[in-house]
């Protein structure tokens, strides 16, 4: 079977999911579905608001995204999901550094509004950026998942699914730390802030299109929760099965505990 197609497809509650032989088929195949999602949004609006994710799951996938000649980025507006509070943008984990380098200076993008971690008021800044968030509507977002379950910066014990703020600060657990630590991007757990900004979860869950790449073995164990564990905030990624039109684009790496269970297609 060709790498352009997945090895197995099915369902979860509302949740597609397709596997993919590897992390680049995986990121080539989300990075369709995006072109297949911006094309769409640009036959209907002359501004697309798109949400941006970072991290190691993002990678492949927005390599293939700007590496597409034929996409509207002149009037793509997009906005960042997350950030640290105080580290400076010149840091290897700066997430707008990351956006910067992988997405705003490869493609001539319209108009992107990256989250202050440096803010003087961070607070006043959650309420401007969600503001910005709110009149844009997003129509879609690019995300993953954590090893803890999160969805951008809403760890388990901050995580609400009726959260009345769209943007807000949180503090990172210890799994996040870790998780963060072990990808390289940062030398120790100690070096890692403990504080983010966040766009929280109702705000990402009412975007009507979810495209989410979780690739790599540090992610199955979570993967397989996020499918069959209850919906809780406990693992916040298993609100995506209740959304009507998301997608969980994984390898086999991510996919290696799943292969005992019966989904329908």
């Amino acid at each position: 079977m060709s790498a352009e197609n997945p090895t197995q497809s099915f369902k979860v509650e509302d949740l597609r999911v397709e596997i993919y032989p590897d992390a680049e088929s995986l990121g080539k195949a989300a990075a369709r579905a995006a072109r297949e999602a911006l094309l769409a949004i640009a036959q209907r609006e002359h501004t697309i608001s798109v949400i941006f994710a970072t991290g190691a799951s993002q990678l492949r996938t927005l390599d293939a995204l700007t590496g597409m000649s034929d996409l509207p980025w002149k009037n793509v507006h997009g906005f960042h999901m997350d950030e640290y509070i105080g580290l400076p943008v010149t840091h290897p984990a700066s997430f707008r550094k990351y956006l910067r380098e992988n997405l705003t200076q490869k493609v001539p993008i319209g108009r992107f509004d990256e989250v202050d971690g440096n803010a003087a008021d961070p607070a006043a800044f959650c309420a401007e950026f969600a503001a910005e968030l709110k009149a844009a509507s997003p129509q879609l977002c690019l995300m993953g998942i954590g090893e803890n379950g999160h969805l951008a910066f809403n760890d388990p014990g901050v995580a609400d699914f009726s959260d009345p703020e769209d943007v807000k600060v949180v503090p990172l657990d210890d799994a996040c730390k870790e998780q963060q630590a072990a990808e390289g991007w940062f030398a120790s757990i100690s070096d890692v802030p403990s504080e983010a900004i966040t766009i929280t979860i109702p705000a990402l869950i009412r975007v009507p299109r979810l495209i989410v790449s979780v690739p790599g073995p540090r992610k199955a164990a979570i993967v397989r929760h996020t499918l069959t564990g209850p919906i809780t905030t406990q693992c916040p990624a298993t609100i995506l099965r209740t959304h009507p039109n998301a997608t969980l684009y994984l390898d086999n790496d991510s996919a290696a505990e799943l292969s005992d269970l019966n989904f329908t297609s």
